[in-house]
């Protein structure tokens, strides 16, 4: 049993509507809970837009391997071995069939039990893909979703390319649970993330888990305006095949970006030469062209579908300024 007794550790933090709040840092030392805060308030234009989140870092690693991934830099100091895998402090011992999640859920009751005035939302999907485990004996969504389904303050967000979704649809309550998937145009899917099910596979899963309730995001990340001539054409069919199988809660779109330790470990580097302009965020596609891309998509879900919950993820303030969107009440994906 995980012994070690846990501390939960609280943080003042400086909200993007400009108040200051009291809230969750870490629980214990942060391996499992961990408020993603690496992105200070937005004083300046060209200061990235990204609330603090807390990540639930229950496994590290994906198995889809996408060419612009940044876990290829992420992992690169992680000792060498078999990923991915469910961070846990038994799995290395061989215990991996007794229970392969006791270290997270010592963690995410000790997060239930801490005085919070907050709902929190838990990113699950931010080291790992979130359905990563589900053909497993035990599977991560058949533990994680009852375990949140205790309590009614916080919940948990998956995020997965994955298209295996017959767990979710035979767990009855699931009140607590966010799913959501990161979708592409057909033909940047089938250029640079070969791995992961097809496009149409991953909306067709969204349908499914919105058909019995779930409450249903999409990521249309990274938006990539080039190098095809029907890109226009391409991302407006992608929301059309959303629409006629699910109707999100909230749509957030993000950009292509390359911190330097993912582009020096990248397998297929086709796609770095796009990346021609700096930020604080890695090397990143030009301004003007990104912003092409989210306008394109930010008009098209409003005039045809009257659509307007949009964000953007990690974007610049000066980004969402000059789209007319209102950075100091972000909605993305991964809150509440």
């Amino acid at each position: 049993m995980y012994e070690k007794p846990l501390k939960v550790i609280y943080g003042e933090y400086k909200t993007l509507d400009g108040t200051w709040k009291t809230l969750v840092k870490q629980v214990g030392d942060g391996s499992i809970i961990k408020r993603f805060d690496l992105t200070p308030y937005p004083e300046n234009p060209e200061d990235i837009v990204c609330p603090h989140y807390l990540e639930l870092k229950w496994a590290i690693g994906c198995p889809f391997k996408c060419a612009w991934c940044y876990l290829q830099g992420t992992l690169r100091l992680k000792p060498k071995g078999k990923f991915p895998v469910i961070k846990t402090d038994r799995y290395a011992l061989g215990y991996y069939e007794t229970n392969p999640y006791e270290k997270v859920e010592i963690h995410v009751r000790r997060f239930f039990r801490a005085p919070s005035i907050e709902n929190e939302v838990l990113n699950t999907g931010e080291l790992a893909d979130s359905l990563m485990e589900e053909k497993r004996e035990k599977p991560f969504s058949k533990f994680i979703i009852p375990l949140f389904e205790t309590q009614r303050k916080h919940k948990v967000l998956f995020l997965s390319k994955s298209d295996y979704v017959k767990n979710l649809l035979e767990i009855e309550r699931h009140d607590q649970t966010i799913i959501s998937f990161t979708l592409n145009s057909y033909k940047v899917a089938e250029r640079w993330e070969r791995g992961a099910p097809s496009v149409d596979r991953r909306i067709e899963a969204a349908r499914k888990v919105f058909e019995v309730g779930y409450e249903v995001r999409i990521r249309i990340d990274p938006v990539v305006p080039w190098p095809f001539e029907s890109w226009e054409g391409d991302y407006k069919k992608l929301v059309d095949e959303i629409f006629s199988k699910v109707y999100p809660e909230r749509i957030t779109l993000g950009s292509l970006r390359g911190l330097q330790s993912t582009i020096n470990q990248a397998y297929d580097k086709s796609w770095v030469r796009f990346l021609r302009e700096p930020s604080k965020w890695g090397k990143r596609v030009p301004f003007n062209l990104r912003r092409k891309g989210f306008l394109t998509l930010i008009e098209y879900l409003e005039n045809e579908y009257s659509y307007r919950n949009i964000a953007l993820c990690k974007e610049p303030r000066m980004m969402w300024e000059s789209l007319g969107l209102d950075w100091r009440h972000c909605k993305c994906n991964c809150v509440w």
